[in-house]
């Protein structure tokens, strides 16, 4: 009964036909690849003729791919970068059912889908989390070369969240998923941009900034957006912060 009620409080997946699958003005194509052990997974990949950054996107866990089109267009059109956004198992049209272990396993497999895509070394690509994709990405980042990483609005660990919306439950007790962050952030000493609003109801603002003091990074930056809430569009100014972070990035090693 429980291992129910955890899956649909980490990964509650929303419907596949919740959103426009084919939304105007953005020419994705679609991507299918593999999972470690064979599953098939899916995502949108968003060439740039002339990018800035090559970026992995990992999602929330309340969305899929279909869902974030405006994101999507945003980093494409507006900040100039070839874009790879991917759901996670039994998210979007990927298949199987999503757990910890199999999802950070996934992440390395659409970082190297994304390399093969965009004909770049996967050491190149810059990983951008929103959320629980922030976890995803911390935990990919502390075990493979990345050119940086960007987390938007994501926590330092998820008992920590899930203690947060659930008080009364003995989360920290009983969760199988873990996504310990702010140990394997310590990992991570590549350039880091991340942002955290001050309202955030979901994931409170003490969590990402515990998450960015624990990072050993001698290039990083923390945004904080007053009266910011956890699923409300990002200010402007993080975006311009988003290009200078990227342009300001080292060469891939």
């Amino acid at each position: 009964m429980y291992n129910l009620f955890e899956r649909w409080l980490v990964f509650p997946a929303p419907p596949v036909n919740s959103a426009d699958w084919n939304p105007p003005n953005l020419p994705f194509e679609d991507v299918y690849f593999t999972g470690e052990d064979g599953v098939r997974l899916h995502g949108w990949f968003i060439a740039h003729p002339q990018p800035k950054a090559i970026v992995l996107y990992c999602h929330g866990n309340g969305e899929h791919v279909a869902q974030l089109a405006d994101r999507l267009r945003i980093l494409n059109q507006r900040i100039g970068v070839t874009v790879f956004a991917w759901d996670y198992r039994g998210y979007g049209r990927s298949e199987g059912i999503p757990h910890e272990e199999n999802v950070l396993s996934d992440a390395r497999a659409a970082q190297l889908c994304l390399a093969k895509c965009a004909n770049v070394r996967p050491e190149e690509i810059v990983l951008l989390g929103r959320s629980l994709g922030g976890a995803v990405t911390v935990a990919l980042a502390s075990e493979f070369p990345v050119r940086g990483l960007v987390l938007d609005r994501t926590f330092s660990r998820l008992t920590d969240a899930a203690s947060h919306l659930f008080p009364w439950l003995p989360v920290r007790w009983i969760m199988r998923n873990r996504f310990t962050s702010v140990e394997k952030i310590r990992q991570y000493h590549g350039p880091l941009l991340q942002t955290h609003g001050t309202a955030d109801e979901v994931v409170p603002f003490k969590m990402g900034r515990e998450l960015f003091d624990a990072s050993p990074s001698k290039q990083k930056q923390f945004i904080e957006v007053p009266n910011g809430n956890h699923s409300g569009p990002l200010p402007e100014d993080c975006y311009d912060a988003l290009i200078k972070f990227l342009d300001e990035l080292p060469p891939a090693g």
